[in-house]
């Protein structure tokens, strides 16, 4: 086995993807072999590195040097430059925006400052096809510490212990769901991985599975042993091919390996793994719903009790954890629950993966311990808010959660906090909006998302949902009265209270949260027929300013409707009633003689 001096590793994530890593990789190995280094230099996919802003991300090793949105036509200058000559490519690395200083190690930078990376401990750092570099980073030592020192009570006290909670946004204990599943006695059991990740704007889940698909196989034989179960089935959206793709090779290398299948080890204990393919429907996240969408049935959810702990898949107790609860596990058990548990609130412990996006600078996924502020995830790790813009807004735990404001910023982040706040911790999303979003707009948006993916079950959801889209649809188009604002707040809290599960419960908090915290904004929308934002399109007007008009005509030869009139070299106006808003005017414009109002 060749022994390289180098290694160059490369981020292969689903969005550097996208922007060509594939192709850089294909690059650098073609460089590196005319030069005759391929067998000194080795060049590794990986999974995402996180900084999703600056990708595509190419690290060097053993330097740690870190290059930022490389091309596909860097590949070049990297090997010539840093392999061959030792010299840092200056033009890729990472530009400090408070010094202008460059930055050739992450640890250096802000975005990584903060951060503990548990869950996604191997993402950015290993080939996630290849078991040989999971196991050189402890991959598969927790499942065999378990069968060789461990009885199946002592995992299951070990993450009592823990205090870990299910990062899927219920936030349950994850050790005593496995209790409760262990002490149902059945022929049959099953551990079931939910990577029905669903959330606009949420990439937590499909990022750990395309990074590091090992510690998910670990951890389900790990909960497998702890409950008495031998089968064990990932339920993961077909829109995530990638994933897939890394799960199915990890698994069969599991098997190969006898990490998975029969006699583990030579523990005698039996485990294996099937995936289960979902259609993308946001209901189906819900444990009960994903159940039966497993068992070819409409993916809809049912009261409980019983738990799935109890009836399951087919019947039979089954546990279910999201990928990212999963993904603490191994850890866990490596380390110990008195290491975990020193990490995060009291409540709330160890660390939160969240996907950070939206009108924020630093756009990617981090994983912070419980208990930091908000206002350090948002202005030191994700770098404040595009274009110098005022913040306005973060919502966390995506349709199911809130919308929270300047006075949240320093409150500490974890389960309790953020339900008393208003919101949620949910599954992971965190959507930061800056002062050109208008929050009744933002509600409309989860609000129809909600409508979309309901199941149809139960009426308050099906039903009051709709009504509830109809009312912001209403405001929003300025046809609102007070009387809708206060009918709005009251259907809401009975949507809560009396939907069947949890999709249905926590439909309304982006309608609440957004009239507790924006309510001078909704008021201007009925009372003023204003939308301070300039998002609302009935509620806009364009003018022209006349003394900066100079009747260039640009702005009316591109009006699709003919709302403009004017002579050549005279003033232009607008005509309201014919204009549709569709913004031509102003992008045409090249004196700024256009303004909404």
């Amino acid at each position: 086995m060749a022994k390289y001096k180098m290694h160059v590793l490369v981020c292969g994530g689903t969005g550097c993807k996208a922007s060509q890593s594939a192709q850089i990789v294909e690059n650098l190995k073609a460089v590196l072999t005319e030069n005759g280094l391929q067998d000194e230099v080795q060049v590794i996919t990986t999974g995402c590195f996180g900084f999703c802003e600056k990708g595509p991300i190419v690290k060097m090793m053993p330097d740690n040097t870190f290059y930022t949105q490389v091309k596909p036509e860097d590949a070049r200058t990297i090997v010539e430059e840093h392999i061959i000559k030792g010299r840092k490519v200056t033009n890729l690395l990472y530009t400090d925006p408070e010094n202008n200083e460059h930055v050739s190690d992450s640890k250096h930078m802000g975005f990584y400052k903060k951060q503990i990376r548990i869950a996604l401990r191997n993402c950015g750092f290993i080939d996630p096809e290849n078991i040989d570099e999971s196991i050189s980073r402890g991959g598969y030592e927790a499942l065999g510490k378990c069968l060789s020192e461990m009885k199946p009570e002592d995992v299951i006290q070990e993450i009592k212990l823990s205090g870990l909670r299910g990062r899927g946004g219920g936030g349950f204990p994850t050790g005593l769901k496995w209790e409760i599943a262990s002490k149902n006695h059945a022929d049959q059991k099953y551990v079931v991985c939910n990577a029905d990740e669903g959330d606009p704007g949420a990439f937590m889940d499909r990022s750990i599975m395309e990074g590091d698909p090992h510690s998910i196989i670990e951890a389900m034989a790990i909960c497998g042993y702890a409950i008495g179960a031998t089968k064990g089935l990932v339920y993961i959206r077909a829109e995530y091919p990638l994933a897939i793709d890394r799960l199915q090779i990890a698994i069969k290398q599991a098997r190969e390996y006898g990490l998975l299948g029969q006699d583990i080890m030579g523990s005698g204990f039996d485990f294996d793994i099937e995936l289960r393919y979902g259609a993308g429907a946001f209901v189906c996240g819900e444990e009960t719903a994903l159940i039966h969408s497993m068992e070819g049935k409409r993916g809809e959810p049912t009261f409980k009790p019983p738990f799935p702990a109890v009836s399951g898949y087919l019947g039979k107790p089954t546990n279910v954890n999201n990928v990212e609860t999963f993904a603490n596990i191994p850890v866990i058990i490596t380390k110990g629950a008195d290491w975990f548990n020193k990490i995060g609130t009291e409540k709330s412990k160890g660390t939160k993966v969240f996907a950070l996006a939206g009108q924020i600078n630093n756009v990617g996924l981090i994983e912070v311990p419980m208990g930091i502020t908000l206002r350090e995830v948002i202005y030191e790790i994700g770098g404040g808010i595009k274009d110098g813009k005022e913040f306005k807004a973060v919502q966390t735990g995506g349709p199911s959660g809130g919308c929270l404001t300047k006075k949240h910023l320093d409150t500490p982040i974890d389960y309790d906090n953020l339900i008393a706040a208003g919101s949620m911790m949910g599954s992971g999303g965190m959507v930061v909006m800056d002062e050109t979003s208008c929050m009744v707009s933002i509600a409309k948006f989860y609000l129809e998302f909600t409508c979309e993916e309901s199941c149809g079950k139960c009426t308050p959801c099906r039903i009051g949902n709709k009504r509830l889209c109809e009312m912001l649809t209403k405001i929003s188009k300025g046809n609102g009265t007070m009387e809708d604002l206060y009918e709005l707040r009251n259907l809401a809290a009975v949507i809560k209270d009396t939907a069947l599960c949890g999709l249905g419960q926590t439909s309304p908090n982006p309608v609440l949260s957004t009239l507790d915290n924006f309510w001078d904004e909704y008021v201007e929308h009925v009372v003023d027929k204003k939308c301070r934002a300039g998002v609302c399109k009935s509620l806009m007007s364009y003018e022209i300013d006349q003394t900066k008009c100079v009747g260039c005509t640009a702005c009316a030869r591109n009006c699709p409707v003919g709302a403009i009139k004017g002579e050549k070299k005279m003033p232009h106006t607008i005509d309201p009633a014919v204009c549709i808003k569709c913004g031509a005017c102003i992008e045409r414009c090249k004196f700024g003689a256009i303004s909404i109002k």
